[in-house]
């Protein structure tokens, strides 16, 4: 791929001093994303930027102090004049010494790009008129497809000179279905770090009639009953659950603000029953969250957050750890070089357990098996959350009895976290975009079968 422009590092070698640490980010990224609505192309937008951030971190009577800048331009001319603008009229600062190049490529098996936007859409219009043609009941199908090319490269006053090209592709397919006045919804998302293959590997039409499939079947399905009850988060559900319940209340930065007070202090205290193990894990190949490397530069590592129902870890950047007198575990993320790097998740799932994923729904005496979760959001100060039920089932004697629609699952996170009763060998993953403060990154998310012997059930009353 190699979007950026050959690099000099001894360019920028006297342009990252005259802080306690200093950082050139370099990107140069383009990409695609189409939307198929009603049998016709929506929109079709295509984007391309580049430029680089310069950011500098010091010390300051127990305060971190930022400098930070973007600007247009990829070379060391357009770093010097962005370093004059964050620091005046003071010289340039001794030079650093870098190693050698570290480049990383993912290289994908068929660049996207090199697929003819006339072949893009007519892949999303075959599988609009295949879900039509068989299935009842079809109101709406929207397919958007999107692709993105990224070069990055990071220079630091630490001697680090790296590089990476990352290819990524995503499908999304919502299909809404209507009988009697009734419209259900069901969507499926296919996306990776992969190029083009991934859609010729994975045949997408499949994904289309899961999706079409759940929405009809919710048409007759009867509502959810509200109250507490019992459920059963099968591993086909995704990972929603531990992303909102616990990951964004490990995120540092909400702890040391005090915006999650559940798990401040709580370093070495029991939080979760010992069957419990929550990995933040970048290095998975082709996961949709990885990287070879932070965008502060730091080498991707796996980090347990809790270990055996133990707290062991929080996610930090660079300014979170200087904060607290320590090195950052990797997990300083930004959207772009326009961007702050922030503590983030990557691919973040709840370690396999012991228990059998099929006793675990034969166990379910009365109560809710969740097959699919939708949409989700916790507040970080309470732990509180909700999430959407895409497809739920009701059980009586570990047998399915039936379908239920518009559940919704309420309640405490560490409250949540700590009830769990048994976690199976099994695991399934679930990915989206991950926002928080005005970015969005890509993510993973995982865990196996779970038993949770309690939890608030928001049904709809006719």
């Amino acid at each position: 791929m190699s979007l950026l422009p050959k690099l000099s590092s001894a360019d920028f070698s006297p342009l990252l001093g005259g802080a306690d640490y200093g950082e050139a980010f370099l990107e140069r990224s383009r990409g695609l994303s189409l939307r198929f609505e009603d049998g016709r192309v929506e929109d079709v937008g295509s984007s391309s930027d580049h430029g680089l951030g310069l950011r500098y971190l010091k010390r300051r009577d127990g305060e971190i102090v930022t400098l930070q800048g973007s600007c247009q331009g990829l070379d060391a001319a357009a770093a010097r004049r962005l370093r004059g603008g964050l620091f005046g009229d003071a010289p340039p600062a001794a030079a650093v010494a870098f190693r050698p190049l570290s480049l990383r490529r993912r290289p994908a098996r068929i660049e996207p790009s090199s697929i003819p936007l006339d072949a893009k859409i007519g892949l999303l219009q075959s599988i609009d008129r295949a879900i039509r043609s068989e299935f009842p009941h079809i109101r709406q199908v929207t397919l958007s497809y999107g692709e993105r090319e990224r070069d990055v490269a990071i220079l630091n006053s630490e001697g680090a000179f790296l590089r990476e090209e990352r290819v990524a592709v995503l499908l999304s397919i919502v299909v809404v279905a209507e009988k009697d006045g009734v419209l259900q919804t069901g969507h499926e998302v296919l996306g990776a770090l992969q190029g083009w293959e991934l859609l010729e590997d994975r045949d997408p039409l499949l994904y289309a009639r899961t999706a079409a499939r759940r929405a009809i079947a919710k048409l007759s399905a009867p509502k959810a009953d509200a109250g507490e009850m019992p459920i059963v988060l099968s591993s086909s559900a995704g990972g929603t659950f531990i992303h909102e319940a616990i990951g964004h209340s490990l995120e540092v930065d909400h702890v040391q603000e005090g915006s999650s007070p559940a798990y401040k202090g709580k370093l070495g205290a029991a939080i979760a029953p010992e069957t419990i193990t929550v990995i933040d894990d970048p290095t998975l190949p082709f996961h949709r969250g990885s990287f070879a490397f932070d965008d502060e530069g730091l080498k991707a590592r796996p980090t347990v957050l809790v270990r055996n129902g133990v707290l062991a870890d929080y996610l930090y950047d660079r300014v979170t750890a200087m904060r607290e007198g320590k090195a950052s575990n990797g997990h300083g993320r930004r959207e772009s070089f326009h961007c702050r790097a922030i503590p983030r998740m990557s691919n973040l799932y709840i370690a396999p357990g012991p228990d059998d994923p099929r006793a675990i729904v034969k166990g379910l005496k009365k109560g809710l098996l969740v097959t699919r979760m939708g949409g989700g959001q916790v507040n970080t100060a309470t732990g509180e959350f909700v999430f959407e039920v895409d497809e739920g089932f009701w059980v009586e004697d570990g047998a399915i009895k039936r379908m239920v629609r518009d559940a919704n699952l309420l309640g405490i996170g560490p409250e949540v976290l700590r009830s769990i009763d048994k976690v199976g060998w099994d695991i399934g993953w679930g990915i989206g975009t991950c926002g928080k403060d005005g970015q969005g990154v890509p993510v993973g998310d995982g865990q196996p079968t779970l038993s949770i012997p309690k939890i608030l059930i928001g049904g709809k009353s006719d």
